[in-house]
């Protein structure tokens, strides 16, 4: 439905976006992920209409929204669009707010719409309210409801939730996964949160110095990641020295991993294996033995670094109700199902 062909993006001459290429299928939630400053909004404006390409183009179906000298103007995209601070009319009620963008339909139909579109963001009984008067949650829902009063084509989702407290921000970010997918409405949002973009997104992409590193489901994100970059960014781990001893076999002090694929290396090459702290179990048996750096209880889990007899580190995520203290000694194994391996780095 939407493609974005390898465009360019500028501010006073200097690159902010460059050969950014993917495309959004009818009914997709995909997300822009990266760090402050890698050009996701960046992104986001250019297919809103509020920036300029300087090379490439987008599409949204069959019509022509950007390319070098030529720009849709915004409000004839069929593009909605959230904004990060919701940007409500502080003097407008919820019903005025959510019509801004069809007033010259008739007083009737207005209302029809906004009795429908409160229903479908759960918000009956507030269209007479001012933003003022409602909480975080409430005004975004109230911003979400007027982005798709016109019925557009695409949402645009800016860092919709980042003002809210942790809690609400993961509990409405999945109710407004419902609501989208519930509708069929496709959606792109940006955030630097990962746990937020898999959580949310049917795709991905990661962007990085403004270039996109890879575009991907969020279980190929996080496992079969394309180079050094995106393996460091996404999730937690460790790069562990190793040395290749055949096609899809890595040698590394926690024994020899077995991967998935092939890999491009002669045996006897060193390389480095990322190790998710997932991929470390305990051991019963013929374990390394490893010593608790650091902890963090979070529950259900508790993560774990730990220090390898040569001084590598490795994180281990292991139930809770083993609690092992700072300088223990504990026995370990690598079970590893992805094996992740990278060019040795000096």
């Amino acid at each position: 439905m939407l493609q974005v062909n390898q465009i360019q993006c500028q501010y006073d001459g200097e690159t902010v976006i460059e050969d950014i290429s993917f495309h959004v299928n009818e009914g997709d939630i995909c997300c822009l992920l990266g760090p402050s400053g890698c050009g996701k909004t960046t992104a986001l404006r250019a297919i809103a209409g509020f920036q300029s390409v300087t090379t490439g183009d987008i599409t949204l179906g069959d019509t022509l929204l950007s390319k070098p000298g030529f720009a849709l103007p915004p409000e004839q995209r069929e593009v909605g669009m959230v904004f990060q601070d919701y940007a409500l009319f502080p003097h407008m009620t919820v019903r005025e707010n959510i019509c801004f963008g069809f007033r010259k339909t008739s007083t009737a139909q207005q209302k029809k719409i906004v009795q429908g579109l409160l229903e479908l963001v759960r918000l009956q009984g507030v269209e007479d309210r001012y933003p003022h008067e409602l909480s975080g949650g409430q005004q975004q829902r109230v911003a979400l409801a007027r982005a798709l009063a016109p019925a557009p084509k695409l949402l645009l989702l800016d860092e919709p939730f980042s003002n809210l407290d942790a809690e609400l921000r993961k509990s409405l970010s999945l109710e407004v996964r419902d609501i989208l997918k519930d509708y069929g409405i496709s959606a792109i949002l940006v955030t630097h949160d990962q746990e937020e973009a898999f959580a949310f997104s049917d795709q991905i992409g990661l962007l990085y110095h403004g270039a996109l590193q890879q575009w991907d489901t969020p279980f190929n994100l996080y496992h079969e990641p394309r180079n050094r970059l995106v393996a460091d960014f996404v999730g937690q781990g460790c790069f562990l020295p190793g040395v290749v001893t055949g096609p899809n076999s890595v040698k590394t002090e926690l024994g020899d991993l077995h991967g998935n694929r092939a890999y491009p290396w002669q045996p006897d090459t060193p390389v480095e294996v990322l190790l998710r702290p997932d991929d470390i179990t305990l051991s019963d048996f013929d374990g390394i033995e490893a010593r608790v750096q650091k902890k963090v209880f979070s529950g259900g889990a508790t993560l774990y670094t730990l220090a390898l007899p040569t001084g590598s580190a490795v994180e281990a995520l292991l139930p809770s109700h083993r609690d092992f203290q700072l300088g223990e000694t504990i026995s370990i194994q690598a079970d590893v199902e992805h094996l992740i391996a990278f060019g040795h780095q000096s």
